[in-house]
């Protein structure tokens, strides 16, 4: 008919769980909890993107994309939504990820992060005979030991560091090399994950840590090869889609909280769209194959959220 497309709000919740194919992804009931690895992130989520659609008022004024996305979990990289957000068939309005056991808290910072493979290298040696030729698993470890301390608490963290900092994270999640308990290793290798909600302060992270990697008074070879980059962002909690999120919570007697973490919410930032993330259930144990979500919340969380997707179809931004 010729008249504009109107923008769309993005709702999406991600498939992959953190789990390999060897671990079975099965769920156990104990009263009124499901267990099993990745029920909460996000098994519960994409459930309730399959009955959204019947929850949500028949009319609406801008249509709701409902969709579930891959690559948000481990290297993804967000793989699923940046592809949809960097070309959609039409305008995006505002996304809400969906993570299953964040009911209550109303997710308006997105965590960046930069990940890293860190590959050292030397000429390696007999433990014995050649002592005094630098091993790179022991340079490994004192790159590690030199990344951590630059991390920064925020005051409600044990012993913050610099209470008025912005909270930055450093992890090594996976540590190998070596050849032999009596060699001076040739190689070694580590995976880093920088993080902060608070963009600068990643880039000032970043630059800090490639000067620890990147010292040209090193004894080894060291390189540095990026493996995955998650904007940081955030939304002003007086949006109106931070705002009726917060109103809609209330109501429901949930007790709303703003809170930070790296969801696919993060894609949506940079590209200047409104974005959150929202819950189904409360839970525990996430990343561990214990992992657990109660299941009496999970009725208020679906009303929850179809009663934001159909207020905010009423807001003007």
């Amino acid at each position: 008919d010729g008249e504009p497309q109107r923008p769309v709000l993005l709702v999406c919740a991600h498939l992959d769980t953190v789990f390999g194919p060897g671990v079975t992804h099965a769920v156990v009931r104990h009263g009124g909890r499901l267990t099993g690895p990745g029920v909460g992130d996000n098994t519960v989520a994409v459930c309730a993107l399959s009955v959204l659609d019947a929850l949500l008022p028949g009319q609406l004024r801008y249509p709701v994309w409902i969709v579930a996305t891959t690559g948000e979990e481990g290297l993804g990289n967000l793989a699923g939504v940046r592809a949809l957000l960097d070309d959609p068939p039409g305008p995006v309005r505002a996304v809400i990820a969906l993570e299953g056991n964040y009911l209550g808290r109303v997710n308006v910072t997105g965590v960046g992060s930069t990940r890293w493979r860190v590959a050292v290298t030397g000429p390696g040696g007999h433990a014995w005979e050649e002592a005094t030729q630098p091993s790179a698993v022991h340079e490994a470890a004192r790159l590690v030991t030199a990344l951590a301390a630059l991390a920064q608490a925020q005051p409600t963290d044990p012993q913050p560091t610099n209470p008025g900092a912005p909270k930055t994270t450093v992890n090594v999640g996976l540590i190998e090399g070596g050849e032999s308990v009596n060699s001076r290793a040739q190689h070694a290798g580590f995976l880093v994950d920088l993080r902060s909600g608070d963009p600068a302060a990643l880039d000032a992270l970043r630059s800090a840590a490639r000067a620890i990697l990147e010292d040209p008074a090193g004894p080894l070879d060291v390189a540095v090869h990026t493996i995955g980059e998650r904007p940081a962002g955030q939304l002003d909690p007086g949006h109106p889609l931070a705002t009726v999120a917060v109103e809609v919570l209330h109501e429901a007697g949930i007790q709303p909280r703003l809170t930070a973490a790296s969801t696919d919410a993060n894609a949506a930032y940079p590209r200047g769209i409104p974005a959150l993330t929202l819950g189904i259930t409360t839970g525990e144990g996430t990343h561990t194959e214990q992992e657990w979500i109660d299941l009496d919340p999970v009725a208020a969380g679906l009303a929850a959220l179809a009663a934001t997707v159909a207020r905010l179809d009423e807001q003007e931004w």
